[in-house]
């Protein structure tokens, strides 16, 4: 009989007698479990959107520090006025930490717009916006959080879109204290998801499905051991992750200038001065 692990946490694995990981190992089903469909034996799953419902799904356990990715097909042809989002937070009620990728839906024929938002305690409104340079919806796509002691970074594809660094030293706060949970959700949102909530979402073209594989995730579990988080001998904290290596940056400044559409950091309406962390780049 054979053996597969999988590589959850630093110095531990999961690992199954006969068979490979599926969803429900390490994710739990939150709302809608009639919404959400295994298929290929467990290991992805098909969330559905229709006028009934939305649903969504979350990790059994929190983590602090590390790197989340999944690969997302998203919902093809007119998908205006839907959000498919994929996440990590705190679950607290006041002082949130959060990472977010929100998928804003489109009408058909335009391109697929992923926005960005960070809160680091309490502290939100960050949102940047990237039109995606391929379809999402053709094909599977990897979609990365990496977050470590240094920074935090959104990748597509292992192309760095979003890079949020750590400035403690200037007084910017940073989410390092709070454990955060992996998840996701599919749902309505069209009074502001498609150009501003000016394209409804079109009934007609329901039910709407986005597809999830190949969930990773490797960090400190909380509850785990005490001393995880704190530890520069992980892989997440190594000074290879410290910082954009030199592809990375060229990627970086390649997507800020030919495909991101909004920046909170340049709107002068919301934030006539502009915030400190916007000054400290990359």
């Amino acid at each position: 009989m054979l053996l597969f692990c999988f590589s959850r946490v630093l110095a531990i694995s999961f690992c199954v007698w006969g068979k490979p990981a599926t969803f429900l190992d390490d994710f739990q089903i939150t709302w809608s479990d009639s919404h959400i469909r295994q298929i290929d034996g467990g290991k992805a799953i098909q969330l559905v959107l229709d006028q009934n419902s939305g649903c969504g799904f979350a990790s059994k356990r929190k983590y602090l520090f590390g790197r989340v990715s999944m690969k997302i097909k998203l919902i093809p042809g007119d998908s205006a006025g839907t959000v498919t989002a994929f996440y990590m937070n705190s679950d607290t009620d006041t002082v949130r930490d959060e990472l977010d990728f929100e998928f804003l839906g489109n009408r058909s024929g335009q391109p697929y717009t992923v926005q960005t938002n960070i809160y680091a305690h309490g502290k939100g409104d960050r949102e940047q916006r990237v039109n995606l340079w391929f379809d999402p919806s053709a094909d599977f796509h990897t979609y990365t959080i990496m977050w470590n002691h240094h920074h935090i970074v959104f990748y597509v594809d292992d192309v760095p879109i979003r890079v949020y660094k750590n400035n403690e030293g200037r007084n910017i706060p940073f989410p390092k204290f709070q454990p955060m949970g992996v998840y996701s959700t599919l749902w309505e949102a069209d009074d502001w998801a498609t150009r501003g909530g000016l394209e409804k979402i079109d009934w007609s073209k329901a039910p709407f499905l986005a597809y999830y594989k190949d969930f990773d995730i490797e960090g400190c579990p909380v509850p785990g051991p005490a001393s995880c988080a704190s530890n520069t001998g992980n892989w997440w904290e190594g000074s290879t992750y410290q910082a954009l290596n030199a592809m990375e940056a060229r990627r970086y400044r390649w997507v800020r200038m030919n495909h991101m559409i909004y920046d909170y950091c340049t709107d002068k309406s919301r934030y006539p001065v502009i915030p400190t962390e916007c000054i400290a780049g990359i």
